[in-house]
């Protein structure tokens, strides 16, 4: 039996070990930042590139919208929160660098 969308949606957000209360002003991610395949960091809709670390650290504070903390053998990485839409999936935007 196939899982519906919202069992999915609760399955991703479980995958999240934080999910930071982005502030009023917080911006959001358009594009990534790539090396050799790997995503190294993040374009704000400003138009600011911060590295993995600087993004985590600036979602942990409210500034990013949208992105929760997820950790894979030990290295922690931003993931798209579930809300139904692909279009805003981290992992659909476009490479910037």
């Amino acid at each position: 039996m196939a899982k519906n969308n919202n069992d999915m949606s609760k399955l991703a957000m479980m995958s999240l070990k934080e999910i930071p209360q982005a502030s009023a002003d917080a911006q959001r991610i358009v594009g990534l930042v790539k090396k050799s395949g790997r995503v190294t960091g993040y374009q704000l809709a400003n138009g600011q590139v911060l590295n993995k670390d600087e993004s985590i650290q600036l979602a942990r504070q409210g500034g990013i919208q949208g992105v929760g903390i997820a950790s894979r053998n030990g290295n922690e990485y931003l993931k798209s929160i579930p809300d139904g839409s692909d279009d805003n999936n981290l992992s659909d935007l476009p490479t910037v660098r």
